[in-house]
């Protein structure tokens, strides 16, 4: 879902431009939520994790 400035969700900040779901300038993502996972068998940094509902923009 693309950002059409009335779905952007203030409870997420985002400031990744690449997704699909970023909201341009104001820097939120227009999902309703979002999923935040690891590619770390034991996190212990915040390098460590990603989100996991990241769609890169076309």
């Amino acid at each position: 879902m693309a950002c059409n400035g009335s779905n952007k969700n203030e409870s997420i900040k985002c400031t990744v431009s690449q997704c699909a779901h970023h909201c341009g300038h104001s820097d939120y993502c227009s999902l309703s939520s979002i999923q935040i996972g690891t590619h770390e068998a034991n996190p212990t940094m915040v390098e460590c994790t990603d989100c996991n509902s990241f769609q890169l923009k076309k």
